[in-house]
């Protein structure tokens, strides 16, 4: 479990949940080259990544699906617990069909394959940081 110390009061929180330390690093590279992005920490399991998820809060939780220990699936679960819930973005190497299906029934905002659709995260976030930093109409 890593708590990296970048911080901005208006930057978008992001936290991400990988086991994988090379690509852990890659995303935490293109975070930081990002505006107006804070990555709140990184957990590589299930257990790690709840616990996080609470005292992190963060707005967007990056998640892979196969874990050190445990699973993406597993994480979703236990989000429950967590107010406001993250926008989540999947971003797993097993892209199948019925992942995906799963992942859409537990609230996914967004689901990547890591070989094919790694280049659409940037993109992804900064909508995203747009959105959130946008008033919602009253």
């Amino acid at each position: 479990m890593t708590e990296p110390a970048k911080s901005s009061a208006s930057a978008l929180r992001i936290m991400l949940v990988e086991d994988s330390a090379v690509l852990a690093s890659h995303v935490t590279e293109l975070i930081d080259k990002l505006p107006d992005m804070q990555l709140t920490g990184i957990a590589d399991n299930q257990k790690d990544a709840i616990q996080m998820l609470a005292y992190t809060l963060p707005q967007v939780l990056i998640l892979d699906l196969q874990l050190r220990e445990g699973n993406g699936f597993g994480v979703l679960r236990g989000m429950a617990r967590v107010d406001p819930p993250p926008k989540v973005v999947v971003l797993t190497t097993f892209g199948l069909p019925e992942y995906r299906r799963q992942a859409e029934k537990l609230g996914v905002f967004a689901f990547l394959d890591k070989s094919s659709d790694y280049h659409l995260l940037p993109g992804l976030l900064a909508a995203m940081a747009k959105s959130l930093a946008t008033p919602a109409p009253q």
